[in-house]
């Protein structure tokens, strides 16, 4: 069978949630609303006959509302003719960049684990996908500037460096040192910058994202992308955009009006407004979820694994191996029915030698409710059969 047509672990996971009515703390799909104001836009827009194609490099609106955002939030002036392409959310935006701007002989290099656009893209473009690893640093995850140095130095043709910050799968929001380390060694090898900034604004604990696009001498070799779904818990709309130099953001352009030429009208409108507003959304959101993460992680530890810290974005990474496994495939394909609960293996991430096999990602872009059953499943997993009570020598209770 080939990769194309393998089930993907999400698949498999979803499937497993189904069959055991397991908690999915697998695949980052949010159970949280969405603002209203946008809901009933769009629904208005849907109702007035606004059905067709939009233009091809999406509503004027739009456009000028993600360069104004991008102007107040970040103080990167974009126009929004000709340096802002509205797609079929950030993965045609990736694919677009990858196609554009790559291809047989060349190498892009990104950090390891991974969000699996990024190797898919590589394929598809016939570019190599040359990793650097985010290691285990304390409770969290670290960039080795040494080991950038050294991946990009020995890289065949280095075209592209792929940089996810706020980070899936680790939570990862790089510090403002990586980021200038990031940014020396892009200015030195003269390589193009694609960023993948859809969890702008899901950042806690006082944090703050800074687009590497605002460091110096960036602007003009970054493609900024990101998108409404995470920002407004409507993943299915897929309405992403890509900013950046009219020179490469045309080039994207080119590829992009051969794979879906342009889509989602109705949502267009809608977001166009509520862009403007992002800001005090944003902040009920990120309470709901560092209540989330918190509640989540508690219980992690409380059952016996061990979470590392998320800086942003939907997800806890754990390390499995209190619990006695090594192999994060064979514990998440156990765990439902051993604690009703489902993740995804880190596995699925890693493309290089220095994978982790025993981290596993659970997500908490959920009900709070679905998180605290999630938790009591696991603190309740019986002695003996690699739950708590078998680690810590206390008595599990009884399952709920």
């Amino acid at each position: 069978m080939s990769r194309a047509t393998e089930t993907s672990i999400f698949t498999e996971m979803t499937e497993l949630a189904h069959r055991t009515g397991a908690v999915n703390l697998g695949q980052g799909v949010p159970e949280l609303d969405s603002p209203p104001a946008l809901l009933a836009d769009v629904s208005a827009a849907v109702l007035a006959g606004r059905n067709q194609y939009p233009p091809a490099f999406g509503f004027p609106a739009l456009r000028a509302a993600v360069a104004a955002h991008q102007r107040e939030h970040y103080g990167l002036d974009y126009a929004p003719d000709g340096e802002v392409l509205v797609t079929t959310g950030a993965t045609e935006a990736l694919a677009s960049a990858f196609l554009a701007l790559t291809g047989p002989g060349d190498d892009i290099v990104t950090f390891d684990p991974c969000y699996d656009a990024y190797p898919a893209g590589a394929r598809l473009s016939g570019a190599r996908l040359v990793t650097v690893p985010l290691a285990a640093d304390g409770d969290g995850f670290a960039l080795d500037a040494d080991a950038l140095r050294a991946a990009v130095t020995g890289a065949r043709r280095p075209r592209l460096l792929v940089l996810n910050s706020p980070h899936n799968p680790t939570g990862k929001l790089f510090t403002p040192e990586e980021l200038a380390t990031v940014a020396d060694v892009c200015r030195a090898h003269d390589l193009t910058v694609v960023t993948d900034e859809v969890y702008e604004h899901l950042v806690y604990d006082g944090g703050r994202h800074v687009p590497i696009a605002t460091l110096p001498g960036m602007r003009e070799r970054t493609l900024v992308i990101s998108s409404a779904g995470k920002t407004f818990n409507v993943t299915g709309w897929k309405v992403g955009w890509i900013c950046g130099p009219a020179r490469l953001v045309a080039a994207v352009a080119s590829v992009k009006q051969w794979l879906t030429y342009a889509s989602g009208t109705p949502y267009q409108e809608g977001i166009a407004r509520a862009l403007g507003s992002v800001r005090e959304w944003s902040a009920g959101l990120r309470a709901t979820l560092t209540a989330n993460r918190d509640l989540l992680g508690a219980g992690l530890a409380e059952a016996g694994l061990r979470p590392y810290r998320a800086d942003a974005g939907y997800f806890l990474q754990a390390d499995i191996r209190p619990w006695g496994f090594t192999d994060g495939l064979r514990f998440c394909r156990e765990l439902p029915e051993r604690a009703g609960v489902v993740a995804i293996p880190t596995s699925a991430f890693q493309q290089g030698a220095d994978a982790a096999p025993w981290l596993v990602r659970f997500s908490f872009c959920k009900r709070p409710e679905s998180i605290r059953a999630a938790v009591e499943r696991l603190a309740a997993v019986p002695a003996g059969t690699g739950g708590p009570a078998g680690i810590t020598g206390r008595t599990a209770p009884p399952p709920r």
